[in-house]
């Protein structure tokens, strides 16, 4: 069958190319995104698009979701609080607006509600997920992790990705016209109930399990037979993004003792089979031919607001808790790195049709110049400061 070589170049064109980024330290997506690119109708033409490997892709972004909710330590958000929680809603307000206005700028204000202010609004939509996973490796590095800064900005980052993946189920729901803004919002609540109160049965459902049977591997399997389940659920009976249940499915089990180990088994598929053919499909799907002198300049200008409103939105909210401007100007900065959840966003966008395949290079330049970036601007920003940032105080543990 034809699937079985267009899988074997992907995987291996995309390992390859990952690897080669990950060596000149850019994210590995990048290289497999740009294997897709230099595999597909736009360069070699070795494999073009089919419906197999959007289904695979789809899996992969489930997945994937599913994982970052696992990550997700709900213990750093009850540590920061109010604080992480004001500069995650504020960190995801400024960039909307500013890739609204962006678009719109380029392409003309539209008016409320009209499909190309939501493809506007869409734009704004890509700008609020973080990415915190280098910024995490760079405080690790310079032992800052653990400061009241690292918490702040790791608290803040999980919150911001929650915050984005509710925005962005409600503008993909508003693309349907016959559906009001307020009967989104009521789906949109109703879900988040169902999760928070099915979920905390699933939870100690879950937790018998593992004390049961700890370590074994039917505890991956029934986690990801309840990602599959919530991302069905969560689309079909909410009319919300599947990838909304998955990511809730993933904080459900993320304070399991076995969450590290049920998010080690889902790596293995993900990194070996269904992450490549994800990232490698936007590749093949983007068309270089779209690619004109307007999209090179709407994507240095979308690189730029994407992390200017960051630090804007985000280190001043900072400032406003009493943080010394340097202080601020570090969470800015750790808030600006955009990854994995970005590229998932606008793939949702591509599949409903609130973004066109030529915009993903904007979004593939931002994650590559924020990815060398943040590292950088944080080295220099923590080497001024005179003083180690005090650890952020730990809550009394109960009996």
């Amino acid at each position: 069958m034809e699937i079985f070589k267009d899988l074997a170049i992907i995987i291996l064109a995309a390992k390859l190319l990952g690897l080669a980024a990950k060596h000149i330290g850019a994210p590995q997506v990048v290289g497999e995104i740009v294997a897709g690119l230099l595999i597909g109708p736009s360069v070699l033409g070795l494999v073009g698009p089919s419906d197999y490997i959007a289904v695979s892709a789809e899996i992969g972004v489930v997945i994937l979701m599913f994982m970052a909710g696992l990550t997700t330590n709900i213990r750093d958000l009850i540590k920061t609080g109010p604080m992480a929680l004001l500069i995650a809603c504020v960190g995801v307000f400024v960039p909307l607006l500013g890739g609204t206005l962006l678009y719109s700028a380029f392409y003309g204000f539209s008016s409320v509600g009209s499909p190309e202010f939501l493809k506007a609004v869409f734009i704004g939509v890509i700008l609020t997920a973080t990415s915190v996973s280098i910024t995490v490796e760079t405080l690790k590095e310079l032992g800052r992790l653990e400061g009241r800064i690292g918490t702040l900005i790791t608290g803040a980052a999980i919150i911001d990705d929650v915050i984005g993946i509710i925005v962005l189920t409600v503008v993909i729901s508003l693309k349907d016209s016959s559906t009001g803004a307020g009967s989104v919002l009521l789906r949109t609540a109703l879900f988040l109930v169902l999760c928070c109160t099915v979920g905390v049965g699933i939870y100690y459902l879950f937790k018998y399990i593992d004390m049961r049977h700890q370590h074994q591997r039917r505890i991956p399997i029934l986690g990801l037979a309840l990602c599959l389940g919530m991302a069905y659920v969560a689309e079909s009976f909410f009319g919300i993004a599947d990838i909304t249940g998955a990511y809730v499915a993933g904080i459900i089990l993320c304070s399991l003792k076995d969450s590290s180990y049920i998010n080690e088994k889902m790596d293995i598929s993900s990194y070996i089979f269904f992450g490549p053919v994800f990232f490698a499909s936007i590749g093949i799907k983007t068309q270089l031919s779209e690619i004109d002198g307007g999209i090179i300049l709407f994507s240095v200008l979308f690189v730029l607001v994407g992390l200017i409103t960051k630090i804007i939105g985000c280190g001043l909210t900072a400032r406003l808790f009493r943080f010394g401007w340097l202080d601020s100007l570090i969470v800015g900065v750790g808030m600006m790195t955009r990854g994995e959840v970005a590229l998932i966003v606008s793939q949702k966008g591509l599949d409903v049709g609130l973004l066109e395949e030529k915009y993903f290079t904007s979004v593939i330049l931002l994650i590559i110049v924020s990815s060398i970036i943040t590292p950088i601007f944080l080295k220099l920003l923590f080497s001024r400061k005179k003083e180690p940032d005090k650890a952020q105080p730990v809550a009394s543990k109960g009996v």
